[in-house]
């Protein structure tokens, strides 16, 4: 069995948001040793698709785990799927895939940059931040908000894209304060510059210090920036060590993304799953 090694949301080897992805030919095995590879691989994600037959909602059943749990909603790792279907030659301009959170699409051309449909995470503000600007080591936070459960973050709008950049969370303090991380984000710091604002993605309680690039937490993200920045299409930029870019369409109830995506290297599974 392969197991293929994708950095996506990038079009550089070795930055932006690295994923596994397994390809499997029939139905998922127990989730134990889905979880048990995905521990062993220690990505924010691992990928699990496996193809439906004629006739279904959908072309693939698709699944996330962290090194530590099972997600209902992953960015990152829906493109590096569809990146590697695209270079096995089973991607034909669209596919479908069946998840926790519904029928997802990945469309793009035979290479370059692919676009996602995803739902569009509920907002919802937060008016009690006891302990969240002390979990962030300190930082002066300016408005709150709640994801929705497809996500279920909270995401912390804090004062400029320096103290995104310079944010130290406790993780032992990140704790609680939501279902599933936390995402601090600002507005871009030079209006000239190549995306329209910045976030940091953290995420202990499911064994994900920060994520490189969270794709699914740009599904907040998009509908928080556009109506303050005042355009429904906006790019994003992840401030991790790795970096990444993400392009965002805000289409009422979904949301667009679009990034790049490279294969790295595949590997062989020599034990069953």
């Amino acid at each position: 069995m392969r197991i293929h090694f994708v950095d996506t949301f990038t079009d550089r080897p070795f930055s932006g948001n690295p994923a596994a992805v397994v390809l499997l030919e029939d139905g998922f095995p127990p989730d134990e040793r889905l979880q048990r590879l995905a521990s062993q691989l220690n990505l924010s994600e691992t990928a699990y698709a496996r193809p439906l037959p004629p006739g279904a909602e959908a072309d693939w059943a698709l699944r996330w785990f962290t090194p530590a749990a099972e997600v209902r909603l992953c960015g990152h790792a829906t493109l590096a799927t569809a990146h590697v279907l695209r270079i096995s030659g089973r991607l034909a301009g669209e596919v479908r895939f069946a998840t926790l959170s519904g029928v997802l699409t990945a469309t793009g051309e035979t290479e370059g940059p692919l676009t996602l449909d995803f739902p569009t995470a509920p907002l919802t503000p937060v008016q009690d931040l006891a302990g969240a600007s002390e979990a962030l080591g300190g930082t002066r936070i300016r408005s709150a908000w709640r994801t929705g459960p497809d996500v279920g973050d909270l995401l912390l709008e804090v004062e400029d894209e320096r103290a995104v950049r310079s944010v130290s969370p406790a993780p032992g303090r990140l704790a609680g304060l939501s279902d599933r991380g936390v995402i601090v984000t600002a507005r871009a710091a030079d209006a000239s510059s190549a995306y329209d604002y910045v976030s940091r993605c953290f995420y202990p309680d499911v064994g994900v210090g920060e994520d490189p690039v969270t794709g699914s937490a740009h599904t907040a993200l998009a509908p928080f920036w556009s109506p303050r920045l005042g355009s429904e299409q906006l790019v994003g930029y992840q401030a991790s060590a790795r970096g990444g870019i993400v392009h965002t369409t805000v289409r009422g109830e979904r949301t667009l993304l679009g990034g790049d995506a490279v294969a790295v290297m595949d590997a062989e599974l020599r034990v069953p799953l």
